[in-house]
């Protein structure tokens, strides 16, 4: 009988897009696309990893995208804070058709949805085993949701981000365009920030180096790459100190 691997992590955090719910479109929200994701998270959860996930609202709107057409800043960011709630509604209702307990927990008070975030209970959950998933972002317009996830992270005491992707890892310049882009297995906080390669949002990253959070970037598309990276197999590229 084969011996079955140990998780390399106990605690994680996955950070997904907003458009990676919206499918080949990356618009909206694809029934498929999400369902996919919750079948991945369950089998990581089947590991006994204990799992949070923060989701982006790109699929639905753009702070950023809305300012830059005659929205205000704030309230563009506002608006795609609760886009992150819609999605995280939407991911909640896939884990929960497979019988994975799932609490969604936001920045932003709205009680008739979902909890308001308090740490501790989000820390209960986990040690009761449900998938906690913080949509709002921090609840602050100016703040990615790259942030929440570096921030949340550490609140909670996740062991490393895992930052899912359409790309197997971190390249030194775009894959797209370059055929001979060198991919990194790993890389420190320092390389990251001197190649200008855009791991995440700068004060995210930062957040992470300061208090020494790894962070995984993988490609999430590939069938249980979830499980091979939460197993420690070499997928996607480690930014480490």
């Amino acid at each position: 009988m084969k011996k079955s691997k140990k998780p390399r992590y106990k605690r994680i955090l996955l950070k997904l897009s907003g458009e990676a719910l919206g499918g080949e479109t990356g618009v909206g929200i694809s029934p498929e696309a999400v369902h996919d994701m919750a079948q991945q998270i369950g089998e990581v959860r089947e590991l006994g990893v204990e799992v949070v996930v923060v989701i982006g609202g790109g699929n639905i709107f753009r702070g950023l995208a809305g300012s830059e057409r005659g929205i205000e800043r704030a309230t563009g960011d506002y608006m795609g804070m609760l886009a992150t709630i819609i999605n995280s509604l939407a991911l909640q209702d896939a884990l929960e058709k497979l019988g994975v307990a799932t609490r969604v927990q936001t920045a932003i008070t709205m009680a008739q949805v979902a909890e308001t975030f308090i740490r501790r209970r989000a820390m209960r959950h986990l040690e009761k085993g449900r998938v906690v998933i913080f949509g709002g972002g921090t609840g602050n317009p100016y703040f990615s949701t790259d942030t929440a996830a570096a921030l949340r992270a550490n609140e909670i005491g996740a062991e490393v981000i895992l930052k899912a992707t359409k790309v197997d890892g971190i390249y030194d310049s775009d894959p797209k365009k370059n055929p001979s882009a060198k991919r990194y297995s790993q890389i420190t906080y320092l390389e990251a920030l001197q190649k200008q390669l855009k791991v995440m949002d700068s004060t995210a990253f930062s957040l992470c180096m300061d208090n020494k959070m790894p962070i995984v970037v993988f490609d999430f598309f590939r069938a249980h790459n979830l499980k091979r990276v939460v197993l420690g197999e070499s997928v996607g590229t480690l930014v480490t100190s």
